[in-house]
């Protein structure tokens, strides 16, 4: 027998945590936690940057992606994933519900927020060989670390009501921006948390002087302080993911700083990408080296005199493009 006491006819009947379970084949309940999956819009992604989470004003589940700048409620979702209008977004999910309610059990639950894991203590630590032989690698030495305020750390505390975790590896090392505060954790040998990140904040926008023509926004602050390591006449920047599109306003400000505002991004569909959206979005030229994944990576395999015979002559066509 079909199921018909479930059927609704308005949004407000549909619960949130339904609308993205289904639409984004979620296999786990939605109860309060909050959950970072891949892009919808950009599945190749090696770092997942589809965040779905709790409004606790409203109670109910929200996302952003943060590798297109998309986000909104559970309508918007819809208009998003298959470009329709609002009205048609709002039909949809009422009629997919329906058709849902009919043949499987619907468990109204309450959605109960869970509290987010917060930094705690960050103890640095002083600097070892171990540490200069991986950073050298990359041509990134002990006075460009200090510019960019990168420091060894011992440990670092997560908290949570009453639970506190310590984490802690042989090589790991914080950001901190010009107010001394970590704002992102980098652990270079670990696969699966190679990056904490504590706040938003767009890599190497405190160290800018404007005393250079052109400014590089590289993928990462490794990519920019590697690249700032060749000597060339430019500053360098970088947003705080690779899924992380820097925002208008500070874009169109840098443009103005400088003679021209370039991008260097991976040589991966992620980086390319990258590249086509700050070009349809901020009319900014960009390249990648066709080499390894990065330019960090490429300087460690090649060596840096290789790589600026490599790239330089395609610095120099693009500044001039």
């Amino acid at each position: 027998m079909l199921n018909t006491k479930n059927l609704v006819t308005s949004e407000k009947d549909i619960p949130s945590y339904w609308v993205f379970r289904y639409y984004l084949n979620i296999n786990e309940e939605l109860t309060g936690q909050d959950l970072k999956i891949k892009s919808a819009w950009n599945p190749g992604e090696r770092t997942p940057s589809l965040c779905i989470y709790v409004d606790k004003t409203k109670m109910c589940y929200m996302f952003k992606d943060f590798s297109t700048g998309k986000g909104g409620n559970k309508i918007n979702l819809i208009q998003e994933l298959f470009n329709v209008s609002y009205s048609h977004a709002l039909e949809r999910m009422i009629k997919d519900y329906n058709v849902y309610v009919k043949e499987n059990p619907i468990n109204r639950k309450s959605i109960k927020p869970v509290t987010k894991w917060e930094m705690g203590l960050v103890i640095p630590r002083d600097w070892y060989k171990t540490d200069a032989e991986y950073w050298l690698q990359y041509n990134i030495g002990s006075s460009m670390l200090e510019k960019y305020n990168v420091k060894p750390i011992d440990y670092y505390t997560m908290t949570r009501e009453s639970e506190k975790i310590k984490i802690d590896s042989k090589y790991m090392y914080g950001y901190y921006n010009n107010n001394n505060e970590v704002y992102k954790v980098y652990q270079p040998y670990n696969k699966k948390h190679k990056f904490h990140k504590v706040m938003p904040h767009v890599q190497g926008l405190d160290q800018l002087r404007y005393d250079q023509p052109y400014l590089v926004i590289c993928s990462s602050l490794k990519d920019a302080m590697c690249l700032k390591s060749f000597g060339y006449n430019i500053e360098v920047i970088a947003p705080d993911s690779e899924n992380t599109l820097i925002k208008p306003h500070i874009i169109e400000n840098l443009k103005v700083k400088y003679k021209k505002v370039i991008t260097l991004f991976d040589n991966d569909e992620a980086g390319k990408k990258a590249i086509a959206t700050y070009k349809s979005m901020y009319d900014l030229d960009g390249l990648c080296l066709d080499k390894d994944k990065d330019i960090s990576d490429s300087v460690k395999n090649h060596g840096i005199e290789y790589i600026r015979s490599i790239l330089s002559p395609l610095l120099k066509k693009i500044i001039h493009k």
